[in-house]
């Protein structure tokens, strides 16, 4: 009887193991990054290898949607390595709504990651428009400068799931046939556009992350002292209301005038005016 339960519960272990093993390859784990990745495609460009051995595909729409530019070329991209800087430096843009899409044949959770950079603007508000992911709607009012200037590198991530023949994406659901389709959409201002594209397996912490941006970006300690700042004599701390620490600073504070207890400035004054007073008096006498 005990070999018996014995060899059910080592069965019933190794059944577990099996199953958290294809779970664990479904969802990209023990895969490279370049091998989590199922589709990418350098848009308005040829292919291209990055630094992380992803294999960005020559654009399929070349010559049947949209215009491609390699305006960006001559400049270089912030944010971004040597290597990777074609990835922004190509786009493609239409007077129209635009998309691609990608074949995706099995369940789990997947990211889509979209390169851009503005190399053309100077200001924002002169090119903003979504993106949808079937239908929905991920990016909204998209506007590259706005978001990091002018010929620095952006990535939009977002991460979605398939399950059970549906397609979850911002806590919204619909039927999936096996076909992602991603669209820049036409806006109110100028053309939509997208640099380079990919779709991998995986979660947010999979994706590589663009260098910091020292606009954008502050150390961890300049954080921490806005985020706290000293009250009363005793050297205690009081916690800043939220939001805060993103205002930024144009100089160093300014002294109060009010703070200041200008009583001692008051006597002089009054000495004065009790000596003049009689003073005058007696003057008016003679």
């Amino acid at each position: 009887m005990q070999r018996v339960t014995a060899q059910l519960v080592a069965g019933l272990v190794a059944a577990l193991l099996s199953l958290l093993a294809e779970q664990c390859w479904a969802d990209g784990g023990g895969l490279s990054l370049a091998e989590r990745v199922i589709w990418a495609v350098n848009s308005g460009g040829e292919s291209h290898v990055d630094v992380h051995g992803i294999h960005f595909k020559k654009d399929p729409l070349e010559g049947k949607l949209g215009k491609a530019s390699d305006y960006g070329v001559r400049l270089p991209i912030l944010r971004s390595s040597p290597e990777d800087q074609i990835l922004y430096q190509t786009e493609r843009y239409n007077e129209d709504t635009f998309g691609y899409d990608i074949p995706i044949r099995d369940e789990g959770d997947y990211i889509l990651v979209m390169k851009y950079a503005e190399v053309y603007f100077a200001q924002s508000q002169q090119k903003v428009f979504d993106v949808r992911l079937n239908g929905h709607v991920v990016v909204k009012d998209l506007d590259i400068f706005e978001r990091v200037g002018h010929s620095t590198a952006h990535d939009e991530i977002v991460p979605f799931s398939i399950r059970r023949g549906k397609l979850s994406v911002q806590g919204e659901v619909s039927t999936f046939n096996g076909k992602l389709t991603a669209e820049f959409v036409k806006g109110y201002y100028d053309n939509p556009k997208v640099c380079a594209l990919y779709v991998m397996k995986g979660t947010l912490d999979d994706v590589p992350k663009l260098q910091p941006h020292p606009g954008l970006e502050k150390p961890e300690e300049e954080e921490e002292e806005e985020e706290e700042t000293e009250a009363g004599e005793e050297g205690g701390k009081k916690k800043l209301p939220p939001g805060f620490k993103n205002r930024v600073q144009s100089g160093p504070r300014t002294p109060n005038p009010y703070a200041a207890d200008n009583s001692s400035l008051m006597f002089p004054i009054l000495v004065a005016f009790g000596v003049f007073i009689p003073t005058l008096f007696c003057l008016c006498r003679l």
